[in-house]
């Protein structure tokens, strides 16, 4: 998501990416229900209930406190909105039950918020002072802090390397062991600097702290139950939508996508033909324009896809 905060900490202006082309996709059938599974400040729920016929449906789902309360009043009084908080991997218990089967699309808009980067309390950004924090929800336990000060070396190169995909996570590692405890976002920065010099540190820093956000916050198992759920709510031609920022989102988007699974198996009839529950509505990948990454750098990573549920026979 890609928000920008105003003045007021619960209200968050937003700068929604590839909005109308990601709206499009997702509301097929204006009478529908729909679910934005990443509300955040409500940037694509409102595009989507302008499209909503009266009887149409939307659930936001998010499971940040501030989120759903900035939200609520971005959309004011609506009878066709309603907030929900949790994690989007248990979709199909935060929606009534009788909807299941039922819902037309369903949009996952990943990453963390601008408005949650520009929140210095949170511990998500390298730019400010900050705790090590980085929960995306008040209710988790486990945070960026526990893992720094707690891990030991190679747990914590392991996970630089598979969440940060970073080249020195071994350096990084022991250098993070031989410097704590830390205690703030600047110390950790400061850690890494120590590492990685030249133009690449940037880089290696915001990777570390991806490494470390993804963890705390369980975000690709959460992502590959958001998908698992998703599809089990979804009406037959029902569409899963989802915008990923990072390859290690992406690749779990686009598995699930084509093999309706998380481990890439294609499974087959008695006759060999492929047996596959998604038809794509877009075509590979969608990227932002030229021109929306000029006026909203964030979206410069941004990755659109789209498919829609084909219930298999028999």
């Amino acid at each position: 998501m890609s928000e920008v905060a105003l003045e007021s900490d619960r209200f968050f202006e937003h700068v929604p990416v590839m909005l109308q082309e990601t709206v499009d996709v997702l509301v097929h059938k204006p009478d529908g229900v729909y679910i934005d599974a990443t509300l955040g400040g409500a940037g694509h729920t409102l595009e989507i209930i302008k499209r909503l016929s009266a009887d149409g449906v939307l659930y936001g789902i998010d499971q940040d406190r501030e989120a759903i309360q900035a939200a609520k009043e971005a959309v004011g009084i609506e009878p066709r909105f309603h907030a929900v908080q949790g994690n989007f991997g248990y979709i199909d218990q935060l929606i009534p039950l009788e909807l299941h089967g039922k819902v037309d699309g369903i949009l996952f808009d990943l990453g963390v918020s601008t408005h949650q980067i520009k929140e210095p309390g949170r511990g998500f950004s390298f730019q400010e002072e900050g705790p090590l924090d980085m929960r995306m929800s008040a209710d988790l336990t486990i945070t960026a802090h526990s893992i720094v000060n707690e891990w030991n070396e190679e747990d914590l190169r392991q996970l630089f390397f598979s969440y940060g995909e970073e080249r020195l996570s071994r350096l990084i590692a022991r250098e993070v062991v031989a410097q704590r405890p830390l205690e703030t976002t600047q110390d950790l920065r400061r850690v890494i600097q120590e590492v990685v010099k030249g133009p690449q540190t940037v880089k290696s820093v915001a990777r570390i702290f991806q490494a470390l956000r993804i963890e705390v916050n369980q975000e690709l198992e959460r992502l590959k139950m958001g998908l698992s759920a998703g599809a089990k709510v979804l009406a037959p031609e029902g569409r899963l939508v989802a915008i990923s920022y990072h390859s290690l989102e992406d690749r779990i988007v686009k598995q699930f996508f084509k093999s309706g699974n998380h481990q890439g198996v294609i499974e087959k009839d008695f006759y060999g033909h492929a047996l596959k529950p998604f038809e794509e509505v877009i075509r590979g990948v969608q990227l932002p324009t030229d021109e929306e990454i000029a006026q909203n750098s964030p979206s410069r990573s941004a990755k659109l896809r789209a498919v829609s549920y084909q219930p298999m026979e028999g």
